[in-house]
């Protein structure tokens, strides 16, 4: 049988403007995306979590529609949001954020000269790979940079899954994802060359503050 495909930011853009899209795993379950989580206000624990931990110009890897890139300009932070969906960088865009359509790994905009990268809402996870986006990520901001890091709670260690995204009868092709844990993110840190500076846990929500290491 014939499987009618979609691009992942298809899929992604068809969610956001309003349509059922289901995260199926590899033995074909599928579990309904969590719209609200990226579509929200932005809360107390957002700001106090990861906005607030933000300083000096931030670039806003996966911003989705933008709310916490939206969030940091209402904070006086300078904010660029890059995702890969052209509905989530419109939607971004109408709330006031600065955003483009733009893959992480493509050269960005000020690359080299961000003092800080945001990767909120799971985003560590983006390519299945957390060090590899690190590595890429050490590269867009400055030397001695920044990166804020929401993580998973303690005890997940890294977690890889191979998903597919369903919208209506079309599917995306296995696309790779990852979780990183409060214990991993040392580790993965100092394989991209950063050192964990600091790290929260607000709300039952967990970040952490990477900065560049020193050249070894």
């Amino acid at each position: 049988m014939t499987v009618d495909l979609i691009k992942p930011a298809q899929a992604i853009d068809a969610l956001f403007a309003g349509r059922a899209c289901q995260l199926v795993d590899q033995a074909g379950v599928p579990r309904p995306m969590a719209l609200r989580r990226w579509t929200g206000a932005v809360g107390a624990t957002d700001r106090s979590l990861l906005l607030e931990r933000c300083r000096g110009r931030t670039i806003d890897v996966g911003c989705g529609p933008g709310r916490l890139a939206a969030g940091l300009a209402t904070l006086g932070v300078p904010a660029l949001g890059i995702d890969l969906s052209l509905e989530a960088v419109r939607q971004a865009r109408r709330r006031g954020a600065l955003a483009i359509r733009r893959d992480v790994f493509a050269p960005v905009p000020g690359e080299g000269r961000w003092d800080c990268a945001l990767l909120a809402d799971g985003n560590i996870g983006i390519g299945g790979h957390p060090e590899r986006l690190l590595d890429r990520v050490r590269r867009i901001v400055r030397p001695g940079g920044r990166v804020v890091v929401e993580l998973d709670a303690d005890g997940t260690d890294v977690v890889r899954h191979r998903w597919r995204l369903r919208v209506g009868g079309r599917v995306t092709p296995v696309f790779d994802w990852a979780v990183v844990g409060l214990d991993a993110i040392e580790r993965v840190a100092d394989t991209a060359g950063f050192v964990v500076d600091d790290v929260a846990t607000i709300d039952g929500r967990h970040a952490a503050v990477l900065r560049q290491a020193a050249a070894r």
